[in-house]
């Protein structure tokens, strides 16, 4: 026996097993496809604290209803339609939908450790996080249908039999979706190399408080965001403006620095001290770069996103000193 008639007779005892009450059948039965779901329930919600609920509720429907499970396509194809209609709910459940990039307060990033590195550096631009807040900014019905059609690979025939549409409302939806995420979504080739560099300029620049190395390092129409406050600041001088009085008073030096990547892209978390001293989290800023330097700024002000990317609540270099 091959070893994928093997897998697939694996899989057909666990669900067989699971379908008779057998719970940690059905946990090594749906554990391969985890990552895929929340990757998929964080493109549609555009939070990770969202997108993680939406999978519980994608788990819970699924063990209810595994009889529903014919098998006449394969069981991830058959998690993404139920993780789908979860996030179709949660829109709705959100009511209005943002107007602006500025008005996306739900958006967080994505640490790179819980993407697949093949993706990241094939498809990096499916998990950029330009890509994931224009989708936020389509209607959710015409979000499903481009991630379901562009990313995920569906047929026309299968989005819209999921959805309750027609196919040529489905193509329609898609073709509209395209013409949005073109305008509001630049998705520029890889550039690991001159990132990496780039991010460590900033951060000597940041540390040393050169203000002047800093601001060479942003394109003139740089973009400054910071979710979930609907702050868009635009422009070279407005941006240095802002880090020389903002981040702890303008003490940039006082603020520690540390690289990580999220959405497949630079990341840095930032550690500021409190009213005792002490340097804990305080966030998160995602670079956006091109060759002409820094393009955007998302910053995140939330220490409750450290968990996400296995960061302690204090550095590593305060706690072993």
């Amino acid at each position: 026996m091959s070893t994928v008639e093997n897998i697939e007779a694996e899989q057909a005892r666990a669900l067989a097993a699971a379908r008779c009450g057998d719970r940690d059948a059905f946990d090594a039965l749906i554990a391969p496809h985890l990552r895929a779901l929340h990757l998929h329930c964080y493109r549609m919600l555009g939070s990770l604290d969202q997108a993680e609920d939406a999978v519980q509720e994608t788990l819970l429907r699924a063990w209810r209803g595994l009889d529903g499970f014919q098998g006449r396509a394969p069981l991830h194809h058959w998690l993404h339609r139920i993780a789908t209609m979860a996030c179709l709910r949660a829109v709705e459940r959100r009511g209005r939908l943002p107007a602006v990039h500025a008005e996306i307060a739900h958006l967080q990033p994505y640490p790179d450790t819980l993407l697949d590195p093949a993706l990241v550096a094939e498809r990096r631009e499916e998990v950029a996080l330009a890509f994931v807040a224009a989708l936020q900014l389509l209607p959710a019905t015409q979000r499903a249908v481009v991630i379901l059609r562009e990313v995920l690979c569906w047929s026309a025939p299968e989005v819209a039999a999921l959805l309750g549409v027609s196919v040529p409302a489905v193509n329609s939806s898609l073709q509209r979706g395209r013409a949005a995420l073109r305008s509001r979504a630049a998705a520029g080739r890889p550039l690991d190399a001159y990132e990496q560099q780039l991010l460590r300029r900033f951060v000597r620049s940041w540390q040393r408080r050169d203000l002047d190395a800093l601001a060479a390092l942003l394109r003139e129409d740089v973009i400054l965001r910071m979710p979930p406050e609907q702050v868009e600041i635009g422009g070279r001088g407005a941006v240095v403006e802002f880090f020389a009085t903002q981040p702890a008073g303008g003490r940039l030096d006082l603020i520690e620095l540390v690289e990580i990547a999220a959405n497949g892209q630079p990341a840095l978390a930032a550690y500021l001290p409190d009213s005792t001293g002490t340097c804990r989290g305080y966030g998160i800023m995602v670079l956006s770069m091109t060759p002409q330097g820094v393009a955007e700024i998302a910053g995140f002000p939330d220490a409750a996103l450290f968990r996400w990317f296995g960061l302690p609540a204090e550095p590593e270099s305060r706690r072993t000193r």
